[in-house]
């Protein structure tokens, strides 16, 4: 017994339904900061985000490389369905990148580009920096231009941008990149 009467097996139950009720809290309290912070928007991409934080996710390489032909062959709209199918919960650092390429060379144009390709382009390019380890991405592709995340961002930015060199004549013979 202790002091104050009560069995000490009582005492140390308690102290386990306590301790038990402060784990789930706190577990509770993390998966709904967790969900906060990253905002999932479809069961997709709460699964995805979840596996990613534990080192289980992976893409379906099929898709992607089938993306990739898509992309080479310069049919964008099914590259992009194709990185989606191989990367459901965007999670994927080089998909993310690719599917950022796919905006900026099906908005680029001779004489003006699409600002709303090259916006899109843009969020999925800052979400593979977001996604690369330490913010840099480097893609070894030969058929690309621009292997790095840092070099399209800028090309997708210098497209939504609006100055004087937008009117001169000589920008019809610039090279897609």
């Amino acid at each position: 017994m202790t002091v104050s009467g009560a069995p000490e097996a009582t005492n140390s139950r308690e102290r386990a339904v306590r301790a038990a009720g402060l784990v789930v809290s706190s577990a509770g309290c993390a998966a709904l900061l967790w969900l906060f912070v990253h905002q999932p928007t479809n069961l997709q991409e709460l699964a995805g985000g979840v596996a990613a934080s534990v080192g289980a996710y992976q893409i379906n390489q099929a898709d992607f490389d089938q993306g990739r032909q898509f992309f080479a062959g310069d049919k964008f709209v099914e590259a992009r369905a194709a990185f989606a199918r191989a990367d459901p919960a965007s999670r994927h650092a080089i998909t993310q990148f690719y599917i950022a390429y796919s905006y900026y060379r099906q908005g680029w144009g001779r004489v003006y580009s699409d600002d709303t390709l090259f916006a899109r382009g843009l969020e999925a390019v800052n979400r593979a920096m977001t996604l690369a380890p330490g913010g840099l991405l480097r893609v070894d592709d030969a058929a690309l231009d621009m292997k790095s995340a840092d070099e399209l961002k800028a090309e997708l930015e210098r497209g939504l941008t609006r100055d004087a060199s937008d009117f001169n004549p000589l920008r019809v013979l610039r090279q897609r990149r």
